[in-house]
Parts: C-alpha cells; structure tokens; sequence
C-alpha cells in the first residue's frame, strides 16, 4: 500500500523542497499510518499534540536500546526531564518575565549589524552562510560567555556537527562524518566544562557563570549534566534560528505584497515569525515511543514501536487551521507546533523567536529589491530539521 511508504516519500530527499502534499496524504490516510518498517507516523494537529501531552509516550532513545548512556535532558522523561529542565532554565529568569534572553536584545542587535554591513547593493549573498548561519552560533556564545578569540571554534565544531546530521544515506565518508561530530560533541563539551570551572572563581553575567555557582548544592548540575545540556542548548539553539531565518527570507521573496506590507508596518513582524513557525517550521517531525499500547482514533500504536510525529503536518492540518496552506502573517489564534508541545516544548524557542524578529526586521529593507538567485534553493539533507542549505540572494 501507498500509504505504508509515506515515511520513505516524505525523507526522500526529492521531497525536501515540498513535502506538504505528501503531509496531506498522510492526514487522509488515517490518524496512525503503520510504515512498511514497523514505525508509525501521525499527522493530525490534535493527534499530534495529545501524543505530546501523554506520559505514556517516551522521548527517551533508551526504550528502545538505541543509547546506552543518559541522554541530554530534551530526551528525558518525567520526572529525570523535569529536574534537568528546571536546573537548566533557572538562570534564564522566572517563567513569565524578561530574564536573561530579553536581556540579550541589545547584543543580538550589535550581532545583525556587523553581519550586515558587508551586504551591499549588486552583491550576491547566501542567506545561510553569510547570516543565518553564524547569527546563533555568535549569539550563543555570548549567552554562554565564551571569550571571542574562542568563538571560531564553536564554527568548527558546529560544521562538523550540522555534516553529521545532513549525512546522504549513500556517502562513502558517513562514518567518518559521524565520527567528527561525535568527537566535536564531546570536544564542545569539554571545553564548557573546563570553561565553566573558570568562571567558579571569576563569575561573569553569562549562563556558565550561573550554572556553576549556583548557591543551593542540591540545585547544581552535575558535570556530566552541565557538558550534555550545554552542548543540547547550542545545538538545538542553533539548528532551530538557521532553518527560521532562512524558511523566513525564502517565504517573503516568493510573496513580495507580503513583504510589502511588513516593510510599511513592522510592527507585524511577531505575528509573522508566529505563522512562518506554522507555515514552514524549522522542526519537522519528533520520535517518541509508546510505552504502553495506546489508542489514537481506529489505530493501535504498539508498544516500543517508533511513532514520528510530523510536526509540519498538523501545522497545515485544515480541521485546525483555516486555509492551512495559505501565508497569512495576520493569522489569528495561532498555536502552532512550530516548536513542539507538552513538557517537550523547545527550550530555547524564546531566544530564537528574538533572533527570528531581530533578524528579519533588519533584513527587511535589503529584501524590498532583492531576488531570490535558485528557487527552489538547494535543501539539506535532513528531513526533520528542513530548511536550506544555501539561500543565494542578488541584492
């Protein structure tokens, strides 16, 4: 049956540029569609965000014996999750108030601003490398408090990790691109351990300097724990701003009344970024496993079974989303699983829903007679984190 290969449809990398129709046959098959593989995918926005809610679904690659070591806290579940999660986010600020990340307003703005200044008119850039590429990684390791001269090797180890992830399936070089990542993984690791030791004795205003010299003991993450959740934090951080910002510029330069209207009122930029999240989020799909067999409309999902949760297709899911596949920066009660649901919900969506704003509204007057060079733009390979891999713009 079709509807048994859409897994294998979907990743394919031919489908990277539109995945959407394959996301709609996905949603008339059924609320579970078992792939020829044993896994399940559900692309149904209600569907998607109960699964998330559920206690009974796991994020832990351990259920299924994929990992031998404890993984970061964002593959945790409760109450492990919730522990690691609160230490993490403490010095980021009380839920609910300008912490740390609003703080970094000013500091994001310096960071665009010498990003821009070498985009003048008649030059060719690439959205990616020349901006949305080193935007977060810079802006990190500022919030880290990584010394300058240091922050090119954040660039060395984040190539090497983002090559890992966008391995082709049929490259000669995966295991040695896989163990580069690795090995920077745990090179980045080192580093902010042994930077964050530093800090014990010479605190700063950054987040190392919080993590180490917390006051309760009881509250202080371990140095396993600090390694793994730091490097989490970049990562995801990172991966997440790359896919917003360049999704971004390809959406208004394919809509340009859109893009119009945002350079006459900017004020609607939030509202923008909120339906870009929706519309083509950074985030596609999400692995969980049922740790019971659990009931989602007709289907069964089996215990220990792989469930892909194809975040992008509930975002354009029409029993939730009027005109789902229409660009509407003016969309009202938008709540959209651009940055998941549940306890799982992206730890670092505030710092790059800043970013997304900031970064967007300075280019916007650059982009009023800008032209996209390729379209579609060349894709990275992976599917779960979709965006493109090069987004050549003429100025």
């Amino acid at each position: 049956m079709d509807s048994e290969t859409l897994l294998a449809r979907i990743t394919d990398y031919a489908s990277r540029p539109d995945p959407y129709p394959l996301y709609a046959e996905l949603r008339e098959a059924g609320p579970a569609v078992r792939q020829a593989d044993g896994s399940f995918l559900v692309g149904g926005y209600h569907d998607i965000a109960a699964l998330l809610h559920d206690p009974r679904m796991s994020a832990d690659p351990r259920t299924r014996g994929q990992l031998t070591h404890k993984p970061p806290f964002l593959r945790l579940d409760d109450p492990e999750h919730h522990r690691l999660r609160t230490l993490a986010m403490r010095p980021f600020g009380p839920p609910h108030s300008p912490g740390r990340v609003d703080a970094m307003r000013g500091e994001i703005d310096r960071i665009i601003r010498d990003l821009l200044e070498p985009f003048e008119a008649g030059r060719r850039i690439d959205i990616v490398d020349d901006f949305a590429y080193p935007l977060p990684v810079t802006v990190i390791c500022r919030l880290l408090g990584v010394p300058p001269e240091d922050e090119p090797l954040f660039r060395t180890w984040s190539d090497a990790l983002v090559a890992a992830a966008d391995l082709k399936p049929e490259e000669d070089d995966s295991a040695g691109k896989h163990e580069a990542g690795d090995k920077a993984r745990i090179e980045m690791g080192g580093y902010l351990v042994d930077l964050a030791e530093q800090r014990r004795a010479h605190p700063g205003d950054d987040l190392l300097s919080a993590f180490v010299n917390e006051p309760d003991p009881a509250l202080r993450l371990t140095q396993e724990e600090l390694a793994a959740n730091t490097v989490v934090l970049f990562i995801a951080g990172h991966e997440t701003t790359v896919n917003l910002v360049a999704n971004g510029v390809l959406t208004f330069l394919r809509r340009p009344e859109h893009l119009d209207h945002l350079r006459r009122d900017p004020g609607l930029l939030p509202r923008a970024v909120e339906e870009l999240l929706r519309y083509e989020p950074p985030v596609h799909m999400r692995e969980r496993v049922p740790l019971t067999d659990i009931a989602v409309g007709d289907a069964t999902l089996t215990q220990g079974a792989s469930v892909i949760l194809a975040l992008a297709s509930g975002n354009r899911d029409p029993r939730r989303f009027d005109d789902p596949d229409r660009f509407d920066p003016t969309r009202p009660d938008n709540e959209h699983l651009g940055f998941g649901n549940g306890i799982h919900l992206c730890y670092g969506a505030p710092l790059a829903r800043i970013e997304a704003q900031t970064a967007l509204g300075a280019l916007l007057p650059l982009l009023g007679t800008a032209s996209l060079v390729e379209d579609p733009p060349p894709y990275r390979q992976n599917a779960m984190l979709r965006g493109p891999r090069h987004l050549p713009i003429q100025l």
